[in-house]
């Protein structure tokens, strides 16, 4: 079972804005890519992000594609951004909604849900799938509180054009925008589309941050990141991030929220919950997602 705390970074006058840059561990799936930037030994977290993965780009042929078994989780909200394709959730509350690139499915845990994650409607076709999955940590008080899932489609996201630059804001307040997806904490969320030789200043009231390329090439002070990179920025610091080419870049925040123990798909800030939720998935406690209850055992069993 690993501790996941904010691993702070130490941050000198003169040094600029990025405190540390992560290179994400790569996974082949058999044909399915996906890079884990957080949590890291450096980071173990960046506001509520206590997990965070890139997945893909991969193309499937013709009747393959994404297939996670149900399986349990505690003590967190998922998000799971798409830029491209399509994956079925469904979960333990009765919800089957597909995602789609650009929509929210916030699907928040609290005290226990089980949910699966299945090609969508392209399982026929050939597909392809590229994009972001997320867990944010609850605060300590919210823990226990009722799972819930929210659908939040693409065109109900703000949207922010600037000069070569066009941001959505997917969660939290930024240059006078608010998303309508719910934050259980102070969050930040965003997805910056730049055009090679754009900029964009970040906020900066935002108590930890940190962006990740998605692809492209990008420069903050005298500091260059590629595709695949996460920068954790200095606390209060001003950072505006220089597009050397064309480039996605997703902003991340929020505000601290101390240690949390991770154990397989549990979150929680007690170790007790969570050898508790292991007992329960084990027991067959958690119930089941209609119309897809297969099971997967506790890792190790």
């Amino acid at each position: 079972m690993s501790e996941q705390g904010n691993n702070e970074a130490v941050c000198q006058e003169g040094t600029g804005a990025i405190a540390l840059i992560i290179r994400p561990r790569e996974k082949d799936l058999g044909g399915f890519s996906v890079r884990r930037v957080l949590p890291a030994a450096e980071r173990r977290m960046v506001g509520p992000f206590v997990f965070f993965d890139h997945m893909g780009p991969a193309s499937f042929p013709p009747g393959k594609g994404i297939s996670v078994r149900p399986h349990p989780h505690i003590g967190l909200a998922t998000i799971t951004y798409l830029f491209e394709g399509e994956i079925m959730h469904r979960d333990s509350l009765g919800f089957e909604q597909p995602i789609l690139a650009g929509a929210v499915n916030l699907m928040t845990a609290g005290r226990g849900i089980v949910h699966s994650e299945r090609a969508g409607s392209d399982f026929n076709d050939k597909s392809r799938l590229h994009g972001i999955q997320s867990w944010m940590a609850l605060p300590e008080s919210m823990e226990e509180i009722a799972p819930d899932f929210v659908h939040t489609p693409a065109e109900a996201l703000p949207e922010i054009d600037f000069e070569g630059c066009r941001v959505r804001l997917i969660m939290g307040e930024a240059f006078d925008r608010q998303s309508p997806v719910k934050v259980y904490s102070p969050t930040l969320y965003m997805h910056v589309a730049l055009d090679a030789g754009a900029t964009l200043r970040l906020p900066s009231d935002v108590e930890e941050r940190g962006f990740y390329v998605v692809d492209g090439n990008i420069r903050v002070d005298d500091q260059s990141l590629i595709g695949g990179e996460m920068a954790v920025l200095c606390e209060e610091a001003d950072a505006t991030i220089a597009a050397e080419t064309d480039a996605t870049v997703m902003v991340v925040g929020g505000a601290g929220l101390g240690h949390r123990f991770v154990w397989w798909n549990f979150v929680s800030s007690s170790k007790e919950k969570i050898e508790a939720a292991k007992t329960q998935w084990r027991d067959g406690g958690f119930g089941k997602v209609p119309g897809d209850d297969e099971f997967i055992p506790l890792p190790g069993e």
